[in-house]
């Protein structure tokens, strides 16, 4: 059993509720739009961390982490990439590889909507997590955690960083 925290779209900003809320987290995964390196390194100092480089992203962050990534977790096979889309909306850059391999998971950001929902079709469950910075037209900021046992996902919470 793996407690994973999930969170996007941080454009640099940093709030150290992020900390307090991944406490009891086993790994934090970062679906993109990291923003800066600072931001990361303090995530990954805390944690085991994994993530993918967003739009935003320069190059010192898409050097040192990938544009898609792949990986499995408690018997989960799981894919993230920033620009992903959602179940019936899949990106272009995404489609073939989901549709070929469909993981367990797919974790995607981008577009600042929490957005949870499972692919019947592809059998598979879709996160992206919203936003967690400050920067973009969403009002409330949001952290996703969940658990991760033995490829089941459960446990799943939704966390509002208010103000």
């Amino acid at each position: 059993m793996m407690k994973i925290g999930l969170l996007s779209d941080t454009h640099a900003y940093w709030d150290d509720r992020y900390l307090y809320y991944f406490e009891p987290c086993d790994e934090i995964w970062h679906a993109g739009d990291i923003g800066s390196l600072e931001v990361a390194e303090k995530l990954a100092a805390f944690r085991h961390f994994r993530a993918v480089w967003g739009n935003v992203d320069g190059q010192e962050l898409r050097q040192r982490y990938p544009e898609t990534l792949g990986f499995t977790v408690e018997g989960a096979n799981v894919l993230m990439k920033h620009i992903g889309g959602y179940p019936g909306h899949y990106d272009a850059s995404i489609k073939g590889p989901l549709m070929v391999h469909p993981p367990r998971l797919f974790v995607s950001g981008h577009s600042h909507i929490l957005k949870v929902k499972y692919d019947k079709t592809l059998d598979m469950l879709h996160i992206n997590p919203g936003a967690a910075g400050k920067y973009g037209f969403h009002k409330v900021r949001t952290l996703v955690r969940f658990v991760i046992d033995a490829g089941v996902f459960k446990d799943l919470e939704v966390v509002e960083l208010a103000g």
